[in-house]
């Protein structure tokens, strides 16, 4: 009777539905939690406080709501606490001094509870350096920013400007930022795009759409352009209402090719989002030179999805995942397994979820001995505090499982050799003449490690090449090898025969009239025997060093038309993946309710913010930076996350003392916390 009171006063009821004992279910995002109305509340506020998940989808009013019932409350509990401090310290003799230096507690917000209001000058104990950093840290507090800002180069180039500048420097105001600073940089990523598309006329460029589809019938389209020196993002289309027509996809692309030319484009890299069929066949019907090729990061991706739907490899990948949950969901256990694991993580995120499955098996397979070495150490098992829970018994088990550790090797044995040509075709760089080669390699692979076992050897193979025959193989894939003196020239390449069909077919397509053809035959012999240029020493020496593209372009004058064609083939890229996309950035571009003003900001901003990204890409590419993996762990995975269940263990207490951004991906603390705010105040 009592609680059937409590729930007719407290208005948060409405959002929740009561289950047994004193669990509550979210209505928003279906989460079930312990601790009746109030965690519920806690829930809904997303501030990290009380140990609770926050709520990714409850509504911004909602949050509003609840955060303004806590702080009531809060201001409640905070009077009495600061009255009952002043009269202990009115009693105590000692403390007679200090009753003047009592702070008072303002509590206008939740949000000042996390981060209350100080005043702008440092505490005197803080040295200058210290000074500046507390000012920039509380910068980016006050305004929700993504930690990994302070990775970007731009981030130290204005630190660095202000500092050259002095004292007295006054920071652009909201309408600079917005009219007269938009302008200039749009201006100057303009023409850098201009300078280019210099290069297109000989180089030619790829054309990439990319998809963004949901189960609303929502579809937006970003369309960007590629060549070797760098890509471009073009421009975002909201396709929605008309998505699944093909004319009206058709007129789209063809105001895209025109806007770079139909004589400057080879080929177009779409997704199986489209109605690939109909767009590709209109595309080849109208534009006789335009390739349309398949997107091969999305192929292989699909084929390392049909590895993990395979039993045993599935099998494997769960117990896995039992171990790291248990691993990362308790603060002092993933500290213990940070000091035997010489501060390194378990797990790995990639760009997408096979690939971060396979990536997270290699990762524990290395880590194998030290795994079993903090099982078995005391550290472990003396403490209480994790080493008597039930998931302890079910992880000691799977890491003294030599038949686990024996499928996880295997796991790691099929896998690495299409994630090395995930990394080769997703690096951004032209691979239009190295995936058929990449992709033999790999074939070979699977052949060579089952060569024993034809059963598993079948299987997987099946499944290669069903995804590329079907999906991923394309002519331009087969010219692009054949045009490359690496494989041309190597004695050990089989396949050369068996592509040269394709190869004269894009010939064809490509040098349309017998006038263009007139000494082709004559230019291919000169390649494929090594005669005039192809057999100087400079030539044979930079086969297996440079690009096959540049080497066209320096050595093969001997052959000026094959010369041509095979410099616009080789500089093609052969995938949409780049960097990760924020499609709710996207989103709001396209949302009906901006005004026609507020859209066209939005669009500037985004233009310069994804070709500043871009650019960034391009300039910071190392040999260490892996194309398929992110900096920080997705905490949110099926590697991290309880499915269901959640573990009564603190929300923040899985990042343990991880929270500078290293270990938490700061993304999505960010997005749960404070929730999907609207970009640049737009």
């Amino acid at each position: 009777m009592f609680m059937a009171v409590v729930r007719e006063k407290d208005v948060c009821w409405e959002y929740a539905e009561k289950l047994d004992g004193n669990k509550v279910r979210c209505k928003f995002c279906l989460r079930v939690l312990n601790g009746g109305i109030s965690r519920l509340k806690h829930h809904l506020s997303r501030l990290p406080s009380k140990g609770v998940n926050p709520c990714s989808k409850v509504r911004d009013d909602v949050t509003d709501r609840v955060r303004a019932i806590l702080s009531s409350k809060e201001e409640i509990k905070e009077t009495s606490s600061v009255k009952k401090q002043k009269i202990a310290e009115a009693r105590s003799p000692g403390n007679i001094s200090t009753c003047s230096k009592i702070i008072p507690l303002e509590a206008s917000s939740p949000v000042a509870k996390v981060f209350p209001a100080t005043s702008p000058i440092a505490p005197p104990s803080l040295n200058s350096q210290e000074n500046v950093e507390r000012s920039i840290a509380l910068f980016f507090f006050e305004n929700k920013l993504d930690f990994s800002v302070a990775r970007s180069s731009s981030y130290q180039a204005m630190i660095d400007a202000v500092g050259k500048f002095g004292p007295g420097f006054t920071g652009p105001s909201v309408e600079t930022l917005k009219t007269m600073w938009l302008e200039r940089i749009k201006s100057e990523v303009c023409l850098q795009s201009k300078d280019t598309e210099k290069e297109w006329a000989t180089t030619g460029c790829t054309i990439i759409a990319d998809t963004w589809t949901d189960n609303k019938s929502r579809a937006l389209i970003n369309f960007l352009v590629s060549s070797p020196s760098r890509t471009f993002f073009h421009k975002s289309v909201d396709a929605s209402s008309y998505f699944k027509n093909t004319k009206c996809l058709a007129d789209l692309f063809d105001s895209v090719i025109q806007d770079f030319g139909p004589e400057n484009v080879v080929q177009i890299i779409m997704d199986s989002s489209f109605n690939y069929t109909g767009i590709s066949n209109h595309i080849l019907q109208n534009y006789g030179t335009i390739f349309v090729s398949p997107c091969a990061s999305q192929c292989l991706n699909l084929i390392l999805e049909e590895f993990s739907k395979v039993d045993w490899v599935n099998r494997c990948i769960l117990q896995a995942q039992t171990l790291s949950k248990f691993l990362y969901n308790n603060a002092s256990m993933l500290d213990l397994m940070k000091k035997f694991t010489g501060e390194q993580e378990l797990i790995r995120t990639g760009i997408t979820k096979s690939v971060s499955s396979f990536l997270s098996l290699q990762s524990m397979l290395k880590q194998r001995s030290r795994l079993k070495h903090m099982f078995n150490s005391p550290e472990y098992s003396t403490n209480s505090s994790y080493a008597n829970k039930p998931q302890s018994i079910s992880c000691i088990a799977i890491v003294e499982d030599n038949d686990f550790w024996r499928a996880v090797d295997e796991c790691v044995a099929i896998s690495e050799p299409f994630l090395k040509v995930l990394r080769e075709v997703s690096g951004g760089k032209p691979a239009v003449g190295s995936i058929y080669e990449l992709m033999t390699r790999a074939k070979e692979s699977i052949r060579t490690y089952y060569i024993m076992d034809e059963g598993k050897c079948k299987t997987f193979l099946d499944i290669v090449d069903r995804k590329w025959r079907d999906q991923l193989h394309s002519p331009l894939h087969s010219a692009g090898a054949f045009l490359n003196p690496s494989i041309q020239y190597n004695q050990e390449i089989k396949f050369l025969g068996s592509i040269k069909e394709d190869f004269f077919k894009v010939l064809e397509k490509l040098l349309p009239t017998p006038e263009l053809r007139r000494d082709i035959t004559n230019q291919i012999f000169t390649f494929t025997r090594a005669k005039g240029m192809f057999a100087c020493n400079l030539a044979m020496e930079a086969r297996d060093t440079v690009s096959p593209g540049l080497w066209w372009e320096q050595f093969g004058d001997s052959a000026p038309v094959l010369q041509r064609v095979a410099i616009r083939i080789l500089s093609q890229v052969c995938s949409t993946f780049t960097f990760e996309r924020h499609w709710s950035t996207f989103q709001q571009i396209h949302s009906e309710k901006r005004n026609k003003i507020d859209k066209e900001i939005l669009n500037d901003l985004v233009y310069i913010n994804y070709n500043l990204r871009l650019a960034r890409q391009m300039r910071t590419k190392s040999v260490e930076a892996d194309p398929i993996q992110f900096d920080d762990i997705d905490m949110t995975s099926e590697w991290v996350e309880e499915s269901e269940n959640p573990s009564p263990t603190q929300w923040l207490d899985r990042f343990g003392s991880a929270l500078d951004g290293g270990d938490l991906n700061t993304r999505q603390f960010n997005a749960a916390i404070f929730g999907n705010d609207h970009i640049f105040g737009l």
